[in-house]
């Protein structure tokens, strides 16, 4: 009986206690998409092409938000628009490319991120082969084969972790997006090949 009583002594106790404290994160209702997206103009990064081999060919798109994730193992980090080709590829062969570009590559960053481009016009006039059944595109400052290791939906994207499985890397200086516009850095790069 003490522990029945105890029980409700303690629901008792609960109700009347204040509620716990609010998490203002969670009930703020946050910026506009428009002053998020100024802030996000602001981060500066290497402008990079993602490709995955399509039921009818090659397929790419221009991505900006790619990042290391790991060095053992060695994986990758790239941001997705929701309902892209590229993402759907991707996602059925398991198998994708990431290329960064170099700076004067600044119109292949711009056919491949053109919404009204074909995917056969983004690929017009570039040399591509093969690796590990992925295309990969020739003159790439760097690029790395991955294999899909996760994908997860946040808002209007999708995070894509790739495992590198191949990966190439020369000399050159990058191609930077930073306040909506293609960038250079103005220090002079080491060539370092590896």
């Amino acid at each position: 009986m003490s522990a029945r009583l105890r029980l409700v002594t303690d629901r008792a106790a609960l109700a009347d206690a204040p509620p716990p404290a609010a998490d203002p994160l969670h009930e703020e209702p946050g910026p506009g998409a428009a002053r998020c997206l100024g802030l996000y103009a602001k981060l500066a990064a290497g402008v990079t092409v993602v490709t995955a081999r399509g039921e009818d060919g090659p397929l790419g798109m221009t991505v900006s938000a790619v990042t290391s994730l790991s060095a053992r193992p060695p994986l990758l980090l790239a941001c997705l628009r929701d309902g892209s080709r590229t993402l759907a590829a991707l996602r059925a062969r398991r198998s994708f490319a990431v290329h960064l570009l170099r700076e004067e590559q600044q119109e292949l960053a711009g056919r491949f991120a053109s919404p009204t481009t074909t995917a056969a016009e983004r690929f017009a006039g570039t040399d591509t082969r093969q690796v590990l059944g992925v295309p990969v595109l020739a003159g790439a400052l760097a690029w790395s084969v991955c294999l899909t290791e996760d994908v997860r939906r946040y808002g209007d994207h999708h995070l894509v972790v790739g495992r590198v499985a191949a990966v190439h890397v020369g000399g050159g200086r990058p191609l930077l997006w930073h306040d909506r516009r293609f960038g250079v850095l103005t220090e002079p790069v080491p060539d370092a090949a590896g």
